[in-house]
């Protein structure tokens, strides 16, 4: 088709095609599935949480187009910037499920900072992502106040964030939660495989539940097999529901871990220094006990030649791992390459230095205890001590 001088030629109707309806309404976004104003009433309802985790290194504010943040580096010789991004997972869906928003953010804030410190680094700021197939205000409030809490936790501001309508992809009350956390460590103090010797303590960090990980498996064993409801008990003779368990909010270890790190690093004028001198620590290494469970996880903060010798004994797998595995008839491996069975991050840390660190962690509320050695060999995680339970077999976790 061409256009003469009169104007553009009109393409001719296609067959049964409907005339445009001159006397419609006119198209509007909110017609259409996005409600401009929902937004930006969650919005109003969400400045208040976002101001409770500033920092004095913020600049501007709530809705500038990107988040300000002014890095002191008068702090640090060599500043390493350190980042992540992780998201809670069909953890989502058990939240939709119960209508219970509130602490799934706390969840979101600790996959990711817990990753940053697994390098030694300090939290600064935190960007959140929602993406919903209809933005309901109330709930866009709850799940960021979960994240505000979070920051709060770790000292970190929630610097910015997005929330995005989808009609069409997502349906009302359906949402994902993505998280970006960004943080800072001197060059000299970053933890890693390099500083992981042979015959260093495993310490484990205790963790009552799922945290984030597994619930696709949890949720197939419990809801769908099983024909568990949310609102019953947890197991047979549990004092909390089953629901309660699933939405059990994640331990976030950053704050315990820097200060067992803080406790365990020579102080300034005794070899070391206040900034970051070369005098390292006992803290080694740690390892966030996420997807992959022990197998996928731990190996990472090993060296080459380096193994993570771990015993089953050493600490109670809590109840919830239990029904999973005797409902589901889950083999012991699969269950230790999923889930985290009770140990939410495992650190690498000097004999000399065991003791104390394990002592500041538990100051700062965390469950801590030795669960194994490292030790030379092939890298990778060998279990050993007891079954997990008394009618298992475990065994090794694959090498990685």
């Amino acid at each position: 088709m061409t256009a003469d001088a009169a104007g553009p030629v009109e393409p001719p109707a296609r067959d049964g095609a409907a005339t445009p309806d001159t006397a419609a309404a006119p198209a509007t976004y909110a017609g259409a599935g996005v409600d401009i104003d929902a937004g930006e009433r969650a919005v109003e309802l969400i400045k208040p949480l976002v101001a409770s985790t500033s920092r004095p290194e913020v600049l501007g504010g709530l809705g500038d187009f990107g988040g300000l943040f002014a890095l002191d580096t008068t702090t640090y010789r060599q500043p390493v910037l350190v980042a992540g991004t992780d998201g809670v997972g069909t953890k989502a869906l058990v939240a939709q499920a119960t209508g219970r928003f509130d602490s799934i953010g706390i969840d979101l804030v600790a996959m990711c900072v817990d990753d940053l410190v697994c390098q030694g680094a300090e939290p600064l700021f935190f960007l959140d992502y929602i993406s919903t197939g209809a933005v309901d205000p109330g709930q866009m409030a709850d799940l960021v106040a979960g994240v505000a809490e979070g920051c709060r936790q770790v000292g970190a501001t929630l610097l910015g964030g997005e929330m995005a309508e989808h009609p069409g992809i997502m349906k009302p009350g359906e949402f994902d939660l993505v998280g970006f956390a960004v943080g800072v460590v001197e060059r000299s103090d970053m933890l890693g495989p390099s500083r992981v010797t042979e015959g260093d303590v495993l310490i484990g960090l205790g963790s009552p539940g799922l945290r984030c990980n597994g619930y696709t498996l949890a949720r197939h064993v419990l809801l769908e097999r099983a024909g568990r409801t949310l609102d019953g008990p947890a197991w047979p003779g549990a004092g909390t529901t089953l629901a309660d368990e699933l939405l059990r909010p994640s331990v976030i270890y950053t704050p315990a871990v820097r200060a067992a790190v803080a406790a365990t690093t020579p102080a300034a004028g005794a070899g070391g220094s206040a900034a970051g001198g070369p005098e390292h620590g006992s803290v080694h290494a740690a390892a966030h006990i996420t997807g992959g469970g022990f197998a996928g996880n731990v190996p990472r903060s090993l060296p080459e030649g380096m193994r993570a010798v771990i015993d089953r004994s050493s600490w109670e797998v809590p109840a919830v791992f239990g029904e999973i595995r005797a409902l589901g008839d889950v083999d012991d491996d699969e269950m230790s390459r999923v889930f985290n069975l009770g140990l939410g991050m495992i650190l690498m840390v000097g004999e000399d230095g065991a003791d104390a660190a394990i002592g500041a962690m538990r100051d700062r509320g965390v469950d801590a205890r030795r669960v194994g050695r490292v030790i030379a060999g092939e890298r990778g995680v060998e279990f050993v001590g007891r079954p997990f339970w008394a009618d298992g077999g475990g065994g090794r976790a694959p090498t990685t």
